[in-house]
């Protein structure tokens, strides 16, 4: 069981490079960035064309925090420019890491990231009800406060305090996507996409404008996947495979399935909201757009997951 070599999504959590409470730093944040692009170079050394994607969420609250504690001299940080701020950081770790890895292997290639702005609908039914908690946690008062003065969304989250929550639209259209499309043909390896992209919508007169959101990086990334006919879409995630029943009596982990398969299951809910089911629901909708094959695992199985000896491989119909 051997996929084709070709142009390959690979979508990286933004927890890849905070691995746990005690390494957060920003030189922990490079030595992590360092062992995830190794696999992604192992994937570029094995002949594909890459476009790496990354999720922002640890680093996008540290950018809030900062904001935040500092609030009584500055102006709050928007959402769009910390996005594009975190695009920025952790596109140079990821160039640094591969750059430095292909001087190691030999290998002869350019890395470049692409700030990367994806539209959302204004009509988006997530503008009405946000529920994206971010930011530091506050009690009630503090909340009430921030709320009245800045114009914030707040909710009490999980008995753990007060957050500010924003929308979470669906993206629609990746800005950027003829940009990344001709710089991967070109040959390069290109990061984009980072943290689900930078929310704007299009306005009656054409122009774009940031908007105060956050967009699922794997939907984005299953988006971006879909429109450069990607010949394979990979997320990688904290666990080797996908499992039914997760965490449960009866669990069964997936080696292979089908495209009409996951469905079911997916309808049948099998994978959480929070966790593996919009990684899943991206998957879906790349392969019923005509996407090949779709993998998942974690990231030091990547390799193996190409030669079919770890990950569940998704393959469309």
């Amino acid at each position: 069981m051997n996929a084709e070599h070709g142009t390959a999504v690979v979508a990286v959590g933004g927890n890849a490079l905070v691995v746990d409470s005690e390494h957060r730093t920003v030189p922990d944040q490079f030595a992590a960035a360092g062992q995830a692009m190794a696999y992604v170079a192992d994937m570029i050394e094995a002949g594909w064309n890459v476009v790496v994607t990354h999720g922002n969420g640890p680093q996008v609250g540290y950018i809030l925090r900062r904001s935040e504690l500092a609030q009584h001299e500055l102006h709050p940080v928007p959402m769009d420019y910390a996005g594009a701020d975190t695009q920025g950081a952790i596109g140079y770790m990821f160039q640094k890491a591969l750059r430095n890895e292909f001087h190691r292997r030999g290998i002869h290639k350019e890395v470049v990231t692409v700030v990367t702005q994806v539209r959302v609908e204004s009509t988006d039914p997530a503008f009405v009800q946000p529920s994206k908690p971010i930011g530091s946690f506050m009690d009630e008062e503090q909340g009430e406060h921030l709320a009245l003065k800045w114009g914030w969304k707040v909710r009490e989250d999980s008995g753990r305090g007060w957050r500010r929550v924003v929308p979470s639209p669906m993206p629609v259209e990746v800005i950027e996507l003829m940009a990344i499309r001709t710089l991967t043909q070109s040959g390069c390896v290109v990061v984009a996409c980072g943290g689900g992209g930078i929310p704007v919508i299009r306005k009656d007169n054409g122009k774009i404008r940031g908007v105060e959101a956050v967009i699922d990086k794997d939907h984005a990334s299953g988006l971006l996947a879909r429109d450069l006919r990607a010949d394979l879409f990979i997320i990688s995630t904290s666990v080797e495979k996908v499992a039914l029943h997760y965490g449960r009596p009866g669990q069964l982990w997936l080696d292979r399935v089908s495209l009409p398969e996951v469905r079911d299951y997916y309808a049948d809910g099998h994978f959480a909201d929070g966790s593996m089911g919009p990684k899943i629901a991206a998957m879906i909708d790349y392969l019923n757009s005509g996407g090949k094959l779709g993998i998942i695992t974690s990231p030091e199985n990547i390799v193996r997951s190409l030669a079919g000896e770890s990950g569940t491989w998704i393959v469309g119909e």
